[in-house]
């Protein structure tokens, strides 16, 4: 009801704006019992280190209009009725349709998102300005059944040194789920589908060092027991939770930066929405110097070329992607005809 509504202060660069929250007491996280207005409150506190691992990019909106458990949509576009703060700019999508994508530039456009229901913000990895040109170079680090996040950790840390070889400085944060996502700035002089293959080489390098803990296999059946490595996540349109975004599960957890020392220490159920404003108050935010040295991706496709020379080739895409040149068959490997 409209009378249920508050209005909250929202600091910001340009000054103070005034985000009205309609259905305030509306539980999204049943669990913990968090609100709508707990969310508006908890993009309030952290929205400065948001915005700065999130703004100035194109961004999709994961909505939940009656709670996390119940139906969810995406909106890329900014909805009917966004204030004037909140801008879009055009992007192109890998069947090169091209449609306005939404963009957050200050906490006010969060805590207005949260008014439109939005749990999980998904972050481009290039700038609104420049988006066919990644800035970020983004690994996932995905446990397979039977492995844990614990499993993720060790192959963590052996990417970084593999990142650091190539000359690029790596970042870590939580998922807020069961993995790592491990980011590198770059500088954005190359299109996706060369981040794509750099991303494939560094994995496949991982993967030699690590053969009996990460895969970079892309069907399911034939990972086992790994942590996958997943390099489709480098694609044009997909996208993560970024950083000090909640997610959609049962105890409100936040994808979280985290420096690589806390690390081994790391327990990624500690980083909820309850939590996450204390955490950044004490210990500040592990990524505030993202971007400040951003490096290149030349040696990381020197290690593509030079997999490629060996018999290596292109890796398959997602099942809506064009067919890509190169590509091997997408089929299930236990569905493929026996020739």
């Amino acid at each position: 009801m409209a009378g249920d509504a508050v209005v909250l202060t929202v600091p910001g660069p340009s000054g103070d704006r005034e985000v009205r929250i309609s259905s305030p007491g509306r539980v999204l996280w049943p669990e913990p019992g968090i609100t709508k207005l707990d969310l508006a409150n908890y993009l309030i506190t952290v929205g400065e280190a948001f915005v700065r691992a999130n703004g100035d990019r194109p961004v999709s909106l994961q909505r939940f209009p009656e709670g996390i458990d119940g139906e969810q949509f995406f909106s890329k576009n900014p909805p009917r009725g966004a204030p004037d703060y909140v801008r879009s700019v055009m992007v192109v999508y890998p069947s090169a349709r091209t449609h306005p994508q939404l963009v957050i530039d200050e906490p006010a456009a969060a805590v207005w998102a949260a008014q439109m229901n939005t749990v999980v913000f998904h972050p481009w990895p290039s700038r609104a300005e420049d988006s066919d040109n990644p800035d970020q170079l983004r690994i996932d680090l995905d446990p397979q059944p039977g492995t844990e996040f614990g499993d993720a950790v060790p192959a963590a840390i052996e990417l970084r040194a593999v990142l650091r070889e190539a000359g690029l400085d790596a970042f870590v944060k939580t998922s807020g789920n069961r993995g790592l996502h491990v980011f590198a700035p770059i500088r954005p002089e190359h299109e996706f589908l060369d981040v794509r293959h750099a991303v494939i080489a560094a994995a496949r390098e991982l993967e030699r060092r690590m053969p009996d803990a990460v895969t970079t296999a892309w069907w399911k059946e034939e990972r086992g027991e790994k942590v996958f490595v997943d390099f489709n996540q480098a694609n044009r349109d997909r996208t993560m939770a970024g950083a000090y975004s909640p997610r959609a599960l049962a105890h409100a957890p936040v994808s979280t930066p985290v420096t690589w020392e806390e690390l081994p220490g790391v327990d990624p159920r500690d980083f909820t929405v309850l939590t996450i404003p204390d955490r950044l108050a004490t210990s500040g935010d592990p990524w505030e110097h993202f971007g400040d040295e951003p490096g290149g991706i030349v040696t990381l496709l020197e290690w593509w070329q030079r997999d490629l020379d060996a018999g290596l080739g292109e890796l398959p895409f997602p099942p809506d992607y064009p067919k890509m040149p190169g590509e091997p068959p997408r089929v299930q490997p236990s569905r493929a005809k026996k020739g």
